[in-house]
């Protein structure tokens, strides 16, 4: 990759596990009563065929990484794990009474904070308490991130043991200065330790999460890190760029200066001689900054054009709805967006009321339809065609001017159907993405709300 490419397109913009993006959602006519209304829609239209995803919001930490964007209630108190369980689990019987009919679950997904911050007990009741309303599809995926550090033994096993079968570890780096910068010190042997459990007990597909650009990395680190965790082989890889927004995220990430950072060409050497390294190792590209073994159901599902992405990322089960749980938790319903309360106090509040506990949301126009489908084709497949009518809308002579002066650049191929994204177009699939992004470009953010796209 040209330093003259990324001179030109490194600039901020979204990660689009949604369209519209979250700060482009018109929430001032979005309403509760709305949210249900396209939910219902959504649910009667999916659930018979292809089930629900449900994904659950486990806030707590017992310490702060400085590298972490996520909504998180840091404590040692491991008395609030009961009050949120049962919270959720109201939480859940809310959304059963609406939806009338017994949910179909299609993907359960535990996420955080740290979901092995609770108790195996407290894992067993929330689980069992969901799945007592609902029936489990027979395709089903139920994955849970697990903390090197804190997941026993027993966490996997009684997770196993309610149809679990991915696990998700966070590894980051194993440079101990980079870990001292994040605050977040594990030691190769506990990552192995829990990598090793997990396939004894049996699980299908064990995930770890590294990430380039943190402060003090430099390519050393990234290549031992990749080489550390190849000799595990997880079933895949996240290779995530750090997310540098300290004006968003506050002190959280100011535990280390700007200059720590690595940025611009020395951070995307990270990714580029990162990735050669992962596909030495027999890994595959997968979308964006997703890695998997041929094994894996992530790579069945690239390969056979099945791909989804939503608010959890990739997922090789696609499903109409997705229902969030707990605070900050966003749920889709494919036409509207909504999200939870973010403050434990408020959402704890909203569900005292009998209410379900959505803050804020954003109705999809037909327009946002179309748009969605284009940035979903592209962070999946690396196309997408506007050759039927449903495709088409009246932006797109417009955008083909700026896919134009991309396909000039090389990163991607241009016809009068659709576009392809080249090789070296990969890493800029989020531009590409931004070239469709009418909402993003009517209103220009004053201030920088987005990490850097390279």
């Amino acid at each position: 990759m040209t330093s003259s490419l990324i001179q030109k397109y490194n600039v901020p913009g979204p990660r689009y596990t949604s369209y519209p993006t979250v700060p482009y959602w018109e929430v001032e006519p979005f309403s509760l009563e709305l949210w249900k209304q396209t939910l219902k829609r959504s649910f009667d239209e999916s659930n018979p065929s292809e089930g629900i995803s449900l994904y659950i919001h486990l806030p707590f930490c017992e310490s702060l990484c400085t590298f972490c964007g996520c909504h998180k209630r840091v404590t040692k108190k491991h008395e609030m794990e009961q009050p949120y369980i049962q919270a959720v689990l109201k939480e859940w019987d809310l959304y059963c009474q609406l939806l009338a009919t017994t949910p179909k679950i299609k993907e359960i997904h535990l996420g955080g904070g740290t979901p092995t911050f609770f108790s195996v007990e407290h894992l067993q009741q929330l689980i069992q308490g969901i799945l007592a309303k609902a029936e489990v599809a027979a395709e089903h995926e139920f994955s849970f991130e697990g903390h090197p550090n804190n997941t026993t033994r027993e966490h996997l096993q009684a997770l196993y043991d309610l149809g679990f079968r991915r696990v998700s570890y966070g590894v980051q780096d194993y440079n101990e200065t980079v870990q001292k910068a994040i605050h977040r010190m594990q030691p190769f042997e506990h990552v192995q330790r829990v990598t090793e459990w997990a396939r004894e007990i049996g699980y299908t597909s064990i995930s770890h999460d590294l990430v380039f650009g943190l402060p003090f990395q430099n390519l050393e680190d990234v290549l031992n890190t990749i080489d550390q965790t190849s000799s595990l082989m997880p079933d895949r890889l996240a290779f995530y760029s750090y997310a540098h927004v300290p004006w968003i995220k506050g002190n959280g990430q100011r535990g280390f200066k700007d200059h720590d950072v690595p940025k611009d060409q020395l951070k995307r050497q990270l990714y580029e001689e990162g990735k050669k390294q992962l596909l030495k190792h027999g890994y595959h590209e997968i979308g964006m900054d997703h890695f998997a073994l041929s094994r894996d159901s992530m790579y069945q599902s690239f390969q056979a054009g099945t791909l989804h992405r939503n608010f959890m990322g990739y997922t090789s089960s696609k499903t109409q709805v997705m229902i969030g749980l707990g605070i900050s938790s966003i749920s889709d319903s494919w036409y509207s967006f909504a999200q939870n309360e973010k403050k434990l106090e408020d959402y704890y509040a909203r569900l005292e009321l009998d209410e379900i506990p959505v803050v804020k949301g954003h109705v999809l126009n037909t327009e946002d339809l179309i748009i969605r489908e284009h940035i979903l084709n592209l962070m999946c497949t690396f196309s997408t065609s506007w050759q039927s009518e449903a495709m088409q809308f009246p932006e797109l002579p417009e955008i083909l001017l700026q896919l134009a002066e991309m396909q000039q650049d090389q990163l991607l191929q241009l016809d009068e159907q659709g576009i392809t994204v080249t090789e070296q177009g990969k890493p800029f699939v989020r531009n590409i993405c931004m070239a469709f992004d009418l909402r993003l470009k009517r209103r220009v953010p004053e201030n920088r709300i987005f990490s850097m796209t390279i």
